[in-house]
């Protein structure tokens, strides 16, 4: 087994499909929500108020900016999928298509990188989960089995005389 993908200990033996492509020549791995969840719209969240501080100038006080923080976070939707890779592999998670065009929402970091190593990790279990912002005027309702990402395997390159802080 080089690489592909498991459901965590937690949620096997129930209602979860594995990551698979939707055609043949698909370079991505369609995830899908593991439960219902509604994605609020930024718009509804103070954004436009936010916004105007900073165009503004105005100075913005501690609790405004933890506040902000709070506002404009993105979003974790949980797959219940964890891959597992070759050691010289990585996992990166991207939008679909449909995403911003149809749905108004995006990955805010761009791309999601998971790492060989997060697999089977203490803390979650190398759980994926995939980040969204939703910039559409209304909140988003994903329901449990939506393709919400796309995963894609890559090799990747290290540098000749790399140091590294663990191997």
């Amino acid at each position: 087994m080089t690489r592909g993908f498991k459901v965590v200990k937690a949620y096997q033996g129930k209602d979860v499909k594995i990551p698979s492509r939707a055609t043949k020549n698909a370079a991505g791995y369609d995830f899908e929500s593991a439960v219902d969840f509604t994605l609020p719209s930024i718009w509804k969240m103070d954004f436009i108020k936010i916004l105007r501080t900073i165009r503004k100038e105005q100075p913005f006080s501690d609790g405004d900016a933890e506040k902000a923080k709070k506002i404009l976070k993105p979003f974790l939707i949980p797959t219940v999928i964890k891959a597992y890779m070759a050691p010289n592999e990585v996992l990166i998670l991207a939008n679909r298509s449909s995403g911003p065009l149809k749905h108004g929402t995006i990955l805010p970091n761009g791309i999601g990188v998971i790492d060989a190593d997060y697999y089977d990790n203490e803390s979650n279990e190398g759980e994926i989960f995939i980040q969204l912002i939703n910039f559409g005027l209304f909140d988003r309702h994903i329901k449990k089995g939506e393709r919400i990402g796309q995963g894609i395997f890559l090799n990747y390159l290290v540098a000749d005389d790399e140091v590294s802080a663990s191997s």
